[in-house]
């Protein structure tokens, strides 16, 4: 029987909104500061992390219904993808590129290809972290 964790329960749920706009702050920012697919893929595994601490493994389950070797797969393929998609256009391999679009609410934006590739790494990185967390929790 687990014992009563009301505290840490209550605080995990406010810390992991927090921990994942942090998250999402550093991966937006990576291509132009410090930042990006790697660190924010850590910083997302680490909320579901201490959510796997604060309760138990059914209710993660439950919550976040994902398997995590499909999105590391489904990462490590678009991240490739991305780089690959540069010999169709007959630059190096991994050269990106970005372009002004015009976005229904946000108006003008910069889009750069480095931000799919970021999202590649940014979703391998959950995928192996969780995969390799969740496995060892399931052995104790």
């Amino acid at each position: 029987m687990k014992a009563n964790d009301v505290i840490l329960q209550t605080a995990t749920k406010i810390i992991v909104f927090i921990i994942l706009t942090v998250s999402a702050f550093l991966f937006f920012a990576g291509h132009n500061n410090p930042g990006g697919g790697f660190i924010g893929g850590l910083m997302s595994a680490a909320a579901l992390v201490l959510l796997a601490m604060a309760f138990d493994m059914e209710t993660i389950r439950k919550v976040v219904p994902f398997n995590f070797r499909k999105i590391t797969a489904f990462g490590l393929l678009l991240a490739v993808l991305t780089g690959i998609g540069s010999f169709l256009f007959g630059v190096p391999f991994l050269s990106h590129t970005f372009d002004y679009w015009e976005l229904p609410i946000l108006g003008k934006t910069a889009m750069a290809t480095a931000v799919l590739f970021d999202l590649g790494v940014y979703l391998a990185v959950v995928g192996v972290t969780m995969t390799i967390i969740l496995s060892v929790g399931e052995d104790r």
